[in-house]
């Protein structure tokens, strides 16, 4: 029941030194404050910049998005502004091209008018040209009948109201 070399190497082992106690929380504390330092504040720092930045390319993404939206807005009122521009100079134009037709038809028809008046009115001159000439010839044909008739023995006043009376019957006619 002794305890054997064995034994007593163990107990060595587990045995329970304060100075190794102290010294092992000392080192682990360095170890800690090494860590803290060097490490853990460096390593959160980082993260924190990238957090940053992500947030940052976020607002940017958002603020970009934002301003596609407000474009592709602008955009299409413009499109629709333009379409609506369109619509109008079509439909001025088409009224143009009404008012330009009224406007050649009314110079056709005010020319058409014209050219009927000419031949209304030179047909009447050729007209009064014509019972003039037939006037004159009737009027040479009445002297000569006249001078035929004189010939005969009527009165120079019968055969005044003669010719008269012939004149005014072709003139009403």
């Amino acid at each position: 029941m002794g305890m054997t070399l064995m034994d007593g190497e163990m107990l060595q082992l587990v045995n329970i030194n304060p100075s190794t106690i102290v010294f092992t929380l000392i080192n682990t504390l360095i170890i800690l404050l090494l860590y803290t330092f060097f490490l853990h504040k460096p390593v959160m720092k980082i993260l924190e910049q990238r957090k940053e930045q992500i947030g940052n390319e976020m607002k940017a993404a958002e603020d970009a998005q934002k301003e596609a939206e407000a474009i592709k807005a602008e955009y299409t009122s413009k499109l629709k502004e333009s379409q609506e521009e369109a619509a109008q100079i079509v439909s001025a134009a088409v009224k143009r091209a009404g008012e330009r037709e009224n406007q050649i038809i009314a110079e056709a028809q005010q020319e058409a008018a014209d050219l009927k008046k000419k031949a209304e009115e030179s047909i009447e001159l050729e007209k009064k040209k014509a019972i003039n000439e037939i006037k004159d010839q009737i009027s040479d044909i009445v002297i000569m009948a006249s001078e035929k008739v004189c010939e005969k023995e009527i009165s120079k006043s019968d055969n005044e109201a003669l010719i008269n009376k012939f004149i005014a019957e072709v003139g009403n006619k």
